[in-house]
């Protein structure tokens, strides 16, 4: 009976073991972040693909945008990139640590390396272009990923931040079936991919830039469970983080531009508002929202219009919206605010 005991605890420690949830974390460092034209090289030796978009005269100011989940940094700007660049701005964007062509594409880095990838890319940028005004924009999981990095102790060297869309539905904001179903299936089926898309619910308006989306072979359709829990912990992060968010090296609150679409399906609005409702007045990034919105502004019909609002805002931090976005942001916070038909 002894050995039979023995023998069923250890398969229970291989069953154990085998439905553990697989995290991917940075290595120890092993050198000096470094970045090259087609790559940054974080402490650990992980080479990350790095896109640059230059505009065609003289850049104004410096963006390191961070793309969103199972997306890419090929492909989340492309809607949008043309009247960034035209609008003075040098973009940069790298395939975040599973995504893209970066190492352990489909498996979850987790938040901590995330955020200390992103600020390592900033001071890189900033020791590249110490003239111009460097600003960390990020997009759903890229937002919280910003926003984790910016409330560090140590955040990267930005003049602002621009947050479209970002993840923050955070385990607080669901119900008890969604929390119970996350926790049963991170402890039984970690490893198990899902198809992402539920009947009736869209990322966006704009059906040509989502089909372009599917046929990317660099974007991830089939999602590890477990990869779909740590965005679920990121969130959870940046939620606590945001009253810290968003402050210079030396403490001092710097701009923070927060975008969202009154019709985002894939963040509810309620999450959002939550989010929000935990930050003083005096302490949330300026709030600008989109009644004909989506979850993805850079590739929604109405991309222009935030377009432009981004770049007035990196002109003159608290001067006007030119679409007047921000004029609704106390009704989208009161959940006031109808879309437009």
């Amino acid at each position: 009976m002894a050995a039979a005991g023995r023998a069923a605890v250890l398969a229970a420690a291989l069953v154990a073991a085998a439905c553990t949830p697989v995290v991917l974390p940075a290595g120890p460092p092993i050198g000096t972040p470094d970045i090259r034209e087609d790559a940054i090289r974080a402490a650990d030796g992980a080479t990350l693909p790095l896109r640059r978009f230059p505009p065609e005269g003289t850049p104004r100011a410096v963006v390191l945008a961070l793309h969103g989940f199972n997306d890419h940094s090929g492909n989340f700007l492309t809607d949008s990139l043309p009247a960034l660049n035209a609008g003075g701005l040098l973009v940069y964007a790298y395939d975040q640590r599973g995504f893209g062509r970066a190492p352990n594409r489909g498996y979850w880095a987790g938040a901590d390396t995330l955020a200390a990838d992103a600020k390592a890319a900033a001071q890189l940028l900033r020791r590249r272009h110490p003239g111009l005004p460097i600003y960390l924009m990020g997009e759903s999981m890229g937002a919280a990923v910003a926003i984790l990095a910016g409330a560090s102790d140590a955040p990267p060297p930005v003049d602002g931040y621009v947050l479209l869309t970002p993840a923050l539905w955070s385990r607080d904001f669901m119900n008890g079936v969604m929390r119970g179903g996350l926790w049963l299936i991170s402890r039984t089926m970690p490893v198990m991919g899902f198809q992402g898309g539920v009947g009736g619910v869209v990322a966006s308006d704009n059906t040509e830039a989502l089909r372009r989306l599917g046929r990317d072979p660099l974007t991830i359709r089939t999602t590890r469970v477990d990869s779909a829990v740590g965005l679920v912990d990121l969130m959870d992060a940046a939620v606590a983080a945001l009253p810290r968010c968003c402050r210079s090296m030396d403490g001092r609150p710097v701009p923070a531009l927060m975008l969202v679409g009154a019709r985002d399906m894939i963040v509810p609005g309620h999450a959002s508002r939550a989010a929000l409702a935990r930050v003083p007045p005096e302490a949330r990034p300026r709030l600008a929202v989109y009644p004909r919105g989506f979850h993805l502004l850079l590739v929604d019909s109405n991309r222009d219009v935030v377009v432009r609002d981004i770049l007035a805002f990196l002109a003159a931090p608290s001067g006007p919206l030119p679409s007047g976005a921000d004029g609704n942001a106390a009704a989208w916070l009161a959940d006031r605010l109808s879309p437009d038909p």
